[in-house]
């Protein structure tokens, strides 16, 4: 999951460098942390959060072959 949120986030953003995520696993759930630099926040995030939801959605998506619930924290 990590990977897949690093991929969509770093062809997303001006500055891929400043790309960092983290993954914090629990017994039943990952929080996945998503760290952009300030000016590209707004790209990550889009209008009304459509992106950030999108990639949320992805997310979910691709955890259910794990059978985990994973949340996509956007810092």
């Amino acid at each position: 999951m990590k990977e897949l949120v690093e991929l969509i986030a770093k062809s997303l953003v001006d500055n891929p460098e400043a790309v960092e995520v983290n993954e914090v696993e629990g017994e039943k759930s990952t929080i996945i942390e998503l760290k952009v630099a300030q000016e590209d926040m707004g790209k990550v995030i889009g209008k009304q959060g459509r992106i950030a939801k999108a990639i949320r959605t992805v997310v979910k998506a691709a955890a259910i072959k794990s059978d985990k619930r994973v949340v996509v924290e956007i810092l």
